[in-house]
């Protein structure tokens, strides 16, 4: 690599002066975590996502656990996971004891299909409780379809939004909501890693719009303690002779976590959500550079969702005919690293993983194995040019030849 040239990640984060200050401010406040910044982070979030509850946690993966917990599902409860998406997704449904049912997904976009999805339901043998529905790289499920098929068959709905932050929903080309409003779910997740639309350094939110919920969130977050006096159980030991709660009484009802986020991260989401326009703006002005620039390569290289304007994308994945172009993705990888280009496959299909290779037939997922063996994600990030989306042109062009 020409050592005065950059180095282009897949993806990440972008910090600036206002950020630091934020952060810094806390650092030097009375309270490191769970204090008045959580508090505007969430309020923050909740009007920029049209929810009336936004509660903080410490990543995406907590996020979607915590969803899972707050349903109170029955123990091995059949629920539906899209066999593409990051091996948080499947996990969290064996942490609670449920029964995964992996759904193959649209071998174009990666995301579910209503005959995928009818298809798990049909494979499960037994009712399913729930579905986790993965907006992927920005790609929004199509919630109407959604909607209607876990209607017919009783579905609790959580969305796994982690890569849809700042999206809007779509039917076909029809934009039909805000991401994170709950117009189709019980619950919204979402993750602010670096590489996301937003960053926490490590953190995710979770959004609905029910009063229970919302409760029950907030105990599972925090050891499954509460220090509210209407909810108290043990009345004999949380008020005194007169009647009034004890100044230290709290009581942990329920087995829980430690999954609260620290004001240090909440002051960083504050700020960068702050810019989340600006961010989408110019991740939405990259996508359309790459288009333009792969023009000529179309019969090689495909956008992901090429026909739809993603409003939110997170990353930007390709479809790569790489038995034409005489290459394999390792190929391909290992050469544009040598460029100084980062690129990363976004996801082996769950059912692949050792921990869950055995368990499943992989025969139902005919449409996940053709989008994994031609999916690679270029660069995506708030400080490209269109410099640098030219470079990884010239990059694929002469390897292509």
């Amino acid at each position: 690599m020409d050592k005065h040239k950059k180095y282009l990640p897949y993806g990440k984060h972008h910090v600036d002066d206002l950020d630091v200050e934020e952060v810094v401010s806390v650092l030097r406040s009375d309270f490191l975590t769970t204090g008045s910044k959580t508090i505007e982070f969430e309020s923050d979030f909740a009007k920029y996502t049209d929810s009336k509850y936004a509660i903080s946690c410490s990543s995406g993966t907590a996020a979607l656990h915590l969803a899972l917990l707050s349903l109170d599902l029955p123990k091995n409860s059949n629920i539906i996971v899209p066999s593409i998406s990051f091996v948080a997704t499947a996990n969290v449904v064996e942490l609670v004891g449920g029964r995964i049912i992996f759904a193959d997904v649209d071998e174009k976009t990666g995301v579910l299909s209503e005959s995928s999805i009818l298809e798990a339901i049909k494979n499960s043998n037994s009712e399913v409780s729930a579905i986790l529905p993965v907006h992927l790289n920005g790609c929004s499920v199509d919630m109407e379809m959604l909607q209607h098929v876990s209607g017919q068959f009783n579905l609790k709905i959580i969305e796994d939004a982690c890569h849809a932050l700042g999206g809007n929903y779509y039917k076909g080309e029809t934009i039909v909501g805000t991401v994170g409003s709950n117009l189709y779910s019980d619950l919204t997740t979402f993750s602010l890693h670096p590489v996301k639309a937003i960053a926490m350094g490590e953190g995710g939110i979770i959004t609905t719009n029910s009063d229970a919920i919302q409760k029950k969130l907030l105990k599972f977050r925090n050891h499954g303690m509460t220090r509210n006096t209407d909810d108290f159980l043990n009345k004999k030991l949380a008020f005194d002779k007169d009647g009034e709660p004890n100044p230290w009484y709290y009581e942990m009802q329920e087995l829980g976590f430690n999954y609260r986020a620290s004001d240090i991260h909440c002051a960083l989401g504050c700020s960068q959500l702050k810019k989340i326009n600006k961010f989408i703006a110019k991740r939405i002005e990259l996508v359309k550079l790459y288009k333009k620039y792969l023009e000529p390569f179309s019969s090689l290289i495909t956008p992901v969702r090429n026909d739809f304007p993603i409003s939110a994308p997170h990353l930007f994945p390709v479809l790569i005919d790489f038995a034409s172009i005489g290459k394999t993705r390792a190929e391909l990888m290992k050469f544009l690293d040598g460029k100084g280009i980062g690129t990363q496959v976004h996801y082996i299909p769950l059912f692949l993983h050792p921990y869950y290779q055995d368990k499943y037939n992989h025969n139902h997922y005919r449409g996940a194995k053709k989008y994994y063996e031609r999916c690679l994600s270029l660069p995506l990030y708030y400080d490209m040019e269109e410099e640098d989306v030219i470079r990884v042109k010239t990059a694929l062009q002469e390897i292509i030849g």
